[in-house]
């Protein structure tokens, strides 16, 4: 199916979009071309082969902020393993501040210590990462210092309130009926009063519920914040959401136009605002809004529409959607990733520049095909 001339002429998105060999199919019970085909050898007297110029020329990064905590952006020219990579990258391997030791003085509240110890630990700070460093196994930072470590303090004790009547709400009646992360008391250590002046440590949220006092109850804690990142605990994790989809697109058939009686019905299989309907009872897709399309695939189901629209997915278009929990503003967590993946390429370089370095030291490591051949350990 080709696009009408007054589709194309009035389109928001390039007309690189309508390239087929972008699209994955979307139909009823399957999905087609799935693979990608830009590379080497596929195509004849077309040359495929990977090329930074013409990288950094289809690379596109657009970002749009949805709220103070979230943001969406697109991430185009690139394949499912890079769009994939930085998704992981993000939820498992950019560094937060959470708390990992508990010290426990007294806590007589019915919720047992290592429960409450794990609920202290999924708390988000608001504690820049850069300003602290990571405890080693060994050295100067194998021990907790200033450098390391934060200190935190939770004291809280539930008294009743005098001469209250015992019909009026618990709330009324009870002085820290409940403990919140907002009892968190930060302690400084050594050199960290100045180096967090502008920003004192404090949880993001202070009205998370930690526990629930009775009178005579009380929490006496000493907590300990270090650095760390998501593979090793969720609670490092610096996003509460990072996912990616790929662009919808939907194609319309000019040869089978959609009847105006059928028009709002058609409207009704997307989601709102992707299909326009004209005075006339013209349907055309609005693309400025075709990204918020669900392809719920819908519209396949009704015979009348059957031959009338194609449902695609353009391939190297990914839609990210990250919602930041911690210290970072939304819009830092992706330049966060970035960094974190340029050590790893710098890692992998760095290796192979030394195992080709030993190759040509040692001849005999290199096979018939020049390709390096790995020794025993």
């Amino acid at each position: 199916m080709a696009t009408s001339s007054r589709h194309a002429s009035s389109s928001k998105l390039p007309e690189s979009v309508y390239n087929p060999r972008r699209h994955v199919g979307v139909h009823a019970e399957w999905v087609s071309d799935v693979s990608s085909t830009d590379y080497p050898g596929h195509y004849p007297n077309e040359d495929h082969s990977w090329n930074l110029e013409k990288f950094k020329k289809n690379l596109q990064v657009k970002v749009q902020r949805l709220s103070q905590r979230s943001i969406e952006f697109d991430l185009v020219g690139v394949d499912a393993s890079i769009a994939n990579a930085f998704r992981r990258i993000l939820i498992a391997e950019v560094p937060t501040i959470a708390i990992e030791h508990v010290y426990v003085w007294n806590n007589t509240s019915v919720i047992h210590d290592e429960v409450l110890a794990q609920r202290l630990g999924l708390i988000p700070f608001n504690i820049d990462p850069a300003l602290v460093e990571y405890r080693t196994p060994t050295g100067f930072n194998a021990q907790p210092n200033d450098r390391n470590t934060l200190v935190f303090r939770l004291a809280v004790t539930c008294e009743r309130v005098k001469n209250t009547k015992k019909d009026v709400k618990p709330s009324e009646q009870y002085i820290n009926e409940y403990v919140k992360s907002g009892d968190l008391v930060w302690v400084p250590q050594g050199e960290q009063e100045s180096v967090f002046a502008s920003n004192p440590p404090a949880p993001t949220n202070k009205e998370i519920v930690l526990a629930k006092l009775r009178p005579g109850q009380e929490i006496d804690m000493e907590l300990h914040a270090i650095k760390g990142v998501g593979k090793e605990h969720a609670k490092w994790s610096p996003v509460a959401t990072a996912s990616y989809r790929l662009h919808p697109l939907i194609i319309l058939n000019p040869e089978k136009p959609i009847p105006p009686h059928l028009a709002k019905k058609f409207a009704s299989c997307f989601s709102p605002g992707v299909v326009t309907i004209d005075k006339d009872g013209e349907v055309t897709i609005d693309e400025r809004n075709m990204r918020k399309d669900s392809v719920s695939r819908e519209v396949l189901r009704h015979k009348e529409f059957e031959g009338s629209v194609q449902l695609r997915r353009i391939r190297d278009w990914f839609i990210f959607n990250v919602e930041s929990e911690g210290p970072y503003a939304p819009e830092r967590l992706f330049l966060e990733s970035i960094k974190v993946m340029r050590d790893k390429i710098a890692t992998i370089k760095a290796a192979a520049e030394g195992l080709m370095a030993s190759a040509d030291a040692e001849p005999n490591l290199a096979n018939a095909d020049g390709d390096v051949e790995m020794g025993e350990a």
